[in-house]
């Protein structure tokens, strides 16, 4: 890849998607880019970059913003979240809830990739929150219509899932048969409490005017510059009820960032709660 074709590209996903793309990820973007190369049987990167900036430009560009988003996930990732979701969070929210009395208790996952978060916060709520006690639903975003369709098929192969307990495995999946023997498909208990939306966090609106007792947002700051990250936990913080918690990747902190939350521990923040 010539110097220029990585600035073109470099720019353009970063116009689109925000996504900063430092000079040492050369090589997974060229990587990257031979997938498409592939698919749109061009021959050079050249020949890619004058397709990107023809008329009829924006279905191919939308496949490079799948392609140079990281959707490395798997089920429980981070596990301490949901430990502290399950023995903190909730517990302080199912309190709060008999003086807020709301009607659901709602939660974000930004990010949501190929759906193993919010299937794993699913799992999570309806074990503390079962069916009928407290309603509670995930709205679950991301910026790729293909991992989206993924995560709305709810279909994982055996090697992903049988890393969990097998009481968990029998009590929310169902074991594929026939054409679909060695996948698992996530029930329909779990499923129905779960929404897809495509979503750039970092233009418009999402489509839903819900707050949230808890977002999601994690691994995903680490692709944006200060700028940006400052922009994106402004905008997570408005949807946040007072008192509610914002969970970031281990592997990224708000320190240096403009911001109005609170932190609780390492990768854990909270809007203050209300005077």
């Amino acid at each position: 890849m010539r110097d220029k074709e990585f600035e073109f590209i470099r720019t353009l996903v970063y116009e689109h998607s925000r996504i900063h793309l430092s000079s040492d990820k050369r090589e997974l973007v060229a990587a990257r880019l031979g997938k498409r190369l592939r698919a749109t049987q061009l021959s050079s990167i050249g020949d890619y970059c004058d397709l990107l900036q023809g008329h009829d430009a924006g279905e191919e560009l939308a496949h490079l913003i799948d392609a140079i988003s990281t959707n490395h996930t798997f089920f429980f990732r981070e596990n301490a979240h949901f430990d502290y979701l399950r023995t903190h969070i909730l517990p302080e929210m199912q309190a709060r809830q008999r003086l807020e009395r709301w009607p659901r208790f709602e939660v974000w996952s930004a990010a949501s990739s190929s759906g193993e978060e919010p299937y794993s916060l699913a799992i999570t709520l309806a074990e503390i929150l079962p069916a009928g006690g407290w309603p509670w639903h995930i709205e679950a975003t991301d910026i790729s219509h293909r991992i989206l369709d993924k995560a709305r098929a709810a279909i994982y192969r055996s090697d992903v899932v049988e890393r969990m307990p097998r009481a968990t495995i029998q009590k929310y999946f169902q074991r594929g048969v026939g054409p679909q023997e060695g996948n698992y498909r996530v029930k329909s208990a779990l499923t129905a409490n779960v929404s897809f939306h495509q979503l750039n966090l970092l233009e418009g609106e999402p489509p839903f005017a819900t707050t949230f007792q808890v977002i999601f947002c994690r691994n995903v700051m680490i692709y944006f510059d200060r700028p940006t990250q400052e922009e994106l936990v402004a905008r997570l913080t408005r949807r946040l009820v007072p008192g509610g918690y914002l969970l970031v990747g281990h592997s990224e902190s708000l320190t240096g960032i403009k911001h109005t939350l609170q932190i609780v521990k390492p990768a854990v923040y909270r809007r203050p709660p209300a005077s």
